[in-house]
């Protein structure tokens, strides 16, 4: 079999990997398992995130990022390896690989991603800002001189940027995002109700009632966790308005991040976007209500992408037909493509 170039979503919270002529492959949650031992990976992706803090002394399981970016090398390597294994199968010649970075990446950081890759088999890195890959996603004509902005909530960072010509116009990178979510849970339900909660729980209060904006119907879950005074076990019920208080500090952080740039959007480009609204990608954009505080907050409408989650690996994808144009390490894809092709 040969090789097919593929576009992987490195997420802090989940991997998706996108493989030209089958669209996506693989969703998994970005953990590592590994026998302390005899340093051997046990478990990758699904399998070892059931493990998050349920393993005996030995095992260990890892997220080996953080904030958006590699936290520990050698294990992110082995990730990679292990979800291009999977997603090529068999392969004759090594795949080119596109992967996706926050836009405030740092040069070191940026040329650990592409050591990683190469290490892994990869023939060929080419680096995609993740709020350009997920405007494409989106459905948005990025190459057209009309600015749009897209705001991008992961696990690790929330990506914003104004995009034109195919370019990052203004841009801010923020490491708060779906993990800020869940600490910021976890906080709350130990100061209320003297009572810890681990993030896998956090994570489930997110996801079944995390709210940021009023509900019409109250929603509530009933959750486990050791109650602080005894010692024991505790089942407790929250509810979907206490959400808004317990992720006020980093809901916050986002839109005084979103008014920033705004505010340093040139005036011509801001009228593009009053038009044309803002979009939402990501995970951590299926907040309820959070489309309607970002619309109360600037005034520009503001909506959610169709498969919000995914819209960062599928724009990854689609940007792969051009991936043999551009020169290793590209982190500006669509500038680069408009260069090559002019």
């Amino acid at each position: 079999m040969f090789s097919r170039d593929i576009g992987i979503d490195l997420g802090t919270a989940t991997v998706l990997v996108y493989v030209r002529g089958k669209g996506i492959v693989l969703k998994e949650p970005s953990v590592v398992a590994i026998d302390k031992n005899t340093d051997k990976i046990l478990k990758v992706g699904r399998e070892a995130q059931q493990m998050l803090g349920r393993t005996p002394g030995n095992i260990v399981a890892i997220r080996p990022l953080r904030d958006g970016v590699i936290s520990q090398y050698e294990i992110t390597l082995r990730m990679i390896q292990y979800f291009i294994r999977q997603a090529s199968g068999p392969i004759i010649f090594k795949p080119c690989v596109m992967i996706c970075v926050p836009s405030g990446i740092t040069e070191v950081e940026e040329r650990a991603v592409v050591d990683a890759c190469k290490q892994a088999g990869a023939k060929k890195t080419v680096l995609i800002e993740e709020p350009v890959a997920a405007a494409i996603g989106a459905g948005i004509d990025i190459s057209v001189p009309n600015g749009n902005m897209v705001i991008d909530i992961g696990g690790g960072t929330t990506d914003i940027a104004v995009i034109s010509l195919g370019g990052v116009v203004v841009s801010e990178s923020i490491k708060v995002a779906g993990d800020k979510f869940d600490e910021a849970i976890i906080r709350y339900v130990r100061k209320k109700y003297n009572v810890l909660i681990g993030e896998r729980t956090a994570e489930a209060i997110k996801i079944a009632i995390g709210s940021v904006w009023t509900r019409e119907e109250r929603k509530y879950i009933d959750v486990k966790g050791r109650c602080l005074i005894q010692g024991l076990p505790r089942m407790i019920r929250v509810w979907s308005d206490e959400m808004i208080e317990a992720l006020d500090e980093p809901i916050t952080a986002i839109v005084d991040a979103v008014t920033s740039v705004i505010e340093r959007t040139p005036p011509e480009l801001i009228g593009d976007i009053v038009a044309n609204g803002i979009v939402m990608t990501g995970g951590g954009s299926l907040l309820y209500g959070l489309d309607y505080l970002i619309t109360n907050v600037t005034g520009i409408q503001t909506r959610v992408a169709d498969k919000a989650v995914s819209c960062v690996a599928l724009g990854t994808g689609k940007s792969l037909d051009h991936i043999h144009l551009l020169p290793e390490g590209a982190i500006n894809i669509s500038r680069s493509r408009s260069e090559q092709l002019g």
